[in-house]
């Protein structure tokens, strides 16, 4: 007897027909059964709290690091003349564009009305606050004095006498990462309220009854609520989808308003958006591959959500690639003799090592999706995401290092080296994402029940269905 997978590899094989979104051949009532059974579950699967005990105590130790930091002040960082930014810039940068995958999936495939986001967007815009919420400790903590934070906020003050200086780049980013943290919660949480309504009535705990009747706000599937929420849900698709291109265009301006060579150039916004989407995308990979395998998720999950995925990283990897070749493109045909030694220092200069690492895991690797084998199997998948989600980060230390390490005069030149505290916080800021993601898997739906429905033309006919709030 074929297994899903097989069934679904003969379907993408035949011509003019696509891969079905939802295998198995199942109704309402089984969805409903499959997604709510993980969090109804009195024991999660061993890798869980495996994976749950090595994130919560890398948390730790990103808290006992920042404690460290704060007392006793920036210098336990590697960041020295004339590398003034070094790792926490590095990792800023990395976690916001991680958590582009999610509003990309999420909103504007909403609005062009492409049903296979349905089962990995819950994934996707989860993935997305987790990773604001890693990327916000680095500026936060970066400011040397952390107990003056609110300086960020304008806000009148005869103390200071002055205000913010918003033609800053830097002040940019506090109010696009945070406008961006405030919609794409919105929007999980719009999303997940019929979800949260159907636990709510399906639990057999008091606690978990509460807790999940206040999260769903008196929610009960009529037919004004209905149509209420698709209103909201798609406002906020609307509102979220411009987020996409100008949070990390704004990122960007943090080195393309600058005057070093390197940084000030105008390809910034369109190539980190398309490197956000790039490493966003490899990172709901990494994770959605093995959690459909442990919590049995195949037949929601399917090879051909996965194909998409694989496409749209071999299209973006082929942007950033693009990216890399105009950069050494424009500094030639500059003819500006600074711009070019600092294009000819990245790729043989003393960090040669981390920029062919960026081009091999950037550029190379996602190559493998040509062939339809390697998009169709997971192990595959999996492997060529943990590359591109490195290669990502090398790009982001590469553009930060190499041009502030080596600038316009010789004798100021230096090499960074990071030291154990850089080390462990990037580290720890693993350990927060995987703690709260974990957290997510285990106590709220991760799949969207309720757009999973909405897309199987059979669901009707399930007796259970007529039960089922959603």
């Amino acid at each position: 007897m074929a297994t899903v997978e097989e069934v679904a590899d003969i379907t993408l094989e035949t011509p003019g027909k696509r891969a079905p979104l939802v295998t198995g051949g199942l109704k309402f009532g089984s969805i409903t059964e499959i997604v709510a059974g993980v969090p109804e579950q009195e024991k999660p699967p061993l890798a869980w709290y495996i994976g749950f005990c090595v994130s919560v105590a890398a948390l730790g130790m990103l808290f006992a690091l920042i404690g460290y930091l704060v007392m006793t002040g920036v210098g336990v960082w590697g960041n020295n003349v004339p590398v003034y930014w070094g790792w926490p810039i590095v990792n800023f940068v990395f976690w916001v564009g991680i958590g582009h995958a999610g509003t990309l999936i999420s909103a504007i495939l909403c609005i062009f009305r492409q049903n296979w986001r349905t089962s990995i967007n819950r994934f996707a815009e989860a993935m997305t606050i987790f990773a604001v919420a890693c990327a916000g400790i680095f500026p936060a903590i970066h400011i040397g004095r952390v107990w003056v934070f609110y300086w960020l906020f304008p806000y009148p003050s005869l103390y200071l006498n002055m205000w913010p200086n918003f033609r800053s780049p830097l002040l940019w980013d506090v109010f696009a990462v945070s406008t961006y943290a405030t919609v794409s919660i919105l929007f999980w949480y719009m999303g997940m309220i019929p979800d949260l309504a159907t636990l709510r009535d399906r639990t057999k705990s008091r606690v978990h009854q509460i807790g999940y009747g206040i999260a769903s706000l008196g929610w009960t599937g009529s037919a004004r609520q209905w149509h209420r929420y698709e209103k909201a849900y798609i406002l906020l698709a609307a509102l979220a989808a411009p987020l996409v291109l100008s949070v990390h265009t704004i990122v960007s301006f943090d080195f393309a308003v600058s005057q070093l060579p390197g940084w000030h150039t105008t390809i910034f916004p369109p190539y980190f958006v398309a490197g956000a989407v790039f490493s966003g995308f490899g990172m709901v990979l990494t994770l959605i591959v093995p959690a459909r395998q442990w919590f049995g998720l195949k037949e929601l999950v399917t090879t051909r959500h996965l194909e998409n995925i694989c496409k749209i990283l071999l299209a973006t990897g082929s942007m950033v690639g693009y990216a890399y070749a105009m950069e050494f493109f424009m500094a030639w045909y500059s003819g500006v003799a600074a711009e070019q030694f600092t294009f000819q220092n990245r790729a043989f200069g003393p960090y040669y090592w981390a920029y062919w690492t960026m081009i091999t895991c950037n550029v190379v690797v996602p190559q493998i999706f040509w062939f339809k084998k390697c998009r169709t199997t997971p192990w595959i998948m999996f492997v060529a995401s943990i590359f591109v989600n490195i290669g990502m980060w090398f790009e982001r230390f590469v553009i930060t290092v190499t041009s502030l390490s080596r600038d316009f005069l010789p004798s100021s030149w230096g090499y960074f080296t990071p030291t154990w505290v850089d080390i462990g916080m990037f580290i720890g800021s693993f350990g927060l994402f995987f703690t709260l993601f974990l957290l997510f898997l285990r106590f709220l739906p991760m799949v969207a029940m309720a757009e999973v429905k909405s897309v199987m033309p059979h669901g009707e006919h399930d007796p259970i269905a007529q039960a089922d709030h959603v």
